[in-house]
């Protein structure tokens, strides 16, 4: 090899070394970056609350496919007894320090003191800014760090009743999904806990990568109605009278103009019937349910698209802008250009040529 072709070899594998520090480095930037989730296991924990957790954040993958969380199991012992087996933990309550959300799961008894040193780890969680949120009877671990009081708050609703008569500071309300307190959040029984993490995640990285996450989990991005469609009332007949059909019609024609009437035509049955059917499957009223699908498809094309605001309220049904914004604004509790601009902010950029 001459000398030229030499200084070209050389010249060529340091350009290749830097380009691959440089992926080194915006790789681990990413990793320094991404969303901490610490998730609590202590002796007792429900192996379904501390799963839930684990598989819908480790499931989220950003718009450019990298990961949205890196998730750690904490426990309160190297060692937790989770009923029908014991597990070991590779991390401890000081990881709770270092994360950016903290996940209390559900205790099979709820009655079990709540170690001390949990609730000081979780307090210093909480002091730090990190998000806490508790999933099911989760919420007896986190009233007893004093974070609830003033709040409102929910748990699974056999547990609800507990929960209000040990801790009167906190507001109980057996009758939901899950309660949004700002930094501090509860969900109430078993598959709402898969509620509340899609809903974070849709907090954090917005409706589509929620969506995505979603479908991977096979789960509604978002259960209308409550606990109280559980609790009070039997489960669809296998009669045919289900409305999945009906919602999935009525999802792709929210630009159209409908009206009760015309909704109940679609169904083929009374106004009457399909109000109380609609009470019995999502716990909700048509017209409120529709008011919320379209909140929803706005949200996504504010994500997703460059459209006008003018042209995404006529896509979504809503007629006006105006319309779009007051019922935008009672759901989401922002402006849709205020929305767009936290959400598509998100969005990796285009690399240029």
């Amino acid at each position: 090899m001459s000398t030229r072709e030499a200084r070209v070899v050389a010249r060529l594998a340091s350009s290749s070394d830097a380009r691959i520090r440089a992926g080194q480095n915006l790789a681990m930037m990413h990793y320094l970056a991404m969303h901490r989730v610490a998730i609590v296991a202590t002796d007792g924990v429900v192996p379904f609350d501390l799963a839930t957790p684990c598989e819908v954040f480790e499931r989220v993958r950003l718009p450019d496919d990298r990961p949205g969380y890196q998730v750690r199991v904490c426990g309160v012992a190297r060692e937790v007894d989770a009923g029908a087996f014991r597990m070991k933990v590779r991390f401890g309550l000081e990881e709770l320090t270092r994360a950016d959300t903290v996940i209390l799961p559900g205790i099979a008894d709820v009655r079990a003191a709540v170690p001390e040193r949990l609730v000081r780890a979780v307090r210093r969680a909480a002091a730090g800014g990190a998000r806490v949120a508790s999933i099911c009877s989760g919420a007896f671990l986190l009233a007893a760090t004093g974070l609830l009081d003033g709040r409102r708050a929910t748990t699974h609703w056999l547990a609800a009743g507990e929960l209000a008569r040990r801790y009167p500071a906190i507001r109980v309300d057996p009758g939901v999904l899950y309660v949004d307190e700002g930094q501090v959040l509860t969900s109430a029984g078993a598959a709402a806990g898969l509620d509340l993490c899609l809903y974070l995640v849709r907090l954090d990285y917005g409706s589509a990568v929620a969506a995505q996450t979603s479908r991977v989990s096979v789960m509604p991005l978002e259960r209308d109605g409550g606990q109280s469609q559980f609790i009070v009332h039997a489960p669809p007949a296998p009669d045919g009278s289900s409305l999945a059909p009906l919602l999935a019609w009525l999802e792709e024609h929210l630009d159209d103009e409908l009206t009760l009437e015309a909704i109940a035509r679609r169904a083929a049955m009374s106004v009457r019937s399909l109000n109380r059917r609609f009470r019995e499957q999502t716990g909700t009223t048509p017209l409120q349910w529709l008011l919320r699908a379209r909140v929803r498809r706005a949200q996504l094309l504010l994500e997703t698209t460059a459209h006008s605001v003018e042209r995404i309220a006529a896509s979504a049904g809503f007629g006006s802008v105006t319309a779009l914004r007051e019922h935008f604004r009672r759901s989401v509790a922002t402006s849709p250009q205020a929305y767009r601009r936290a959400f598509r902010r998100r969005a990796p950029a285009r690399a240029r040529a």
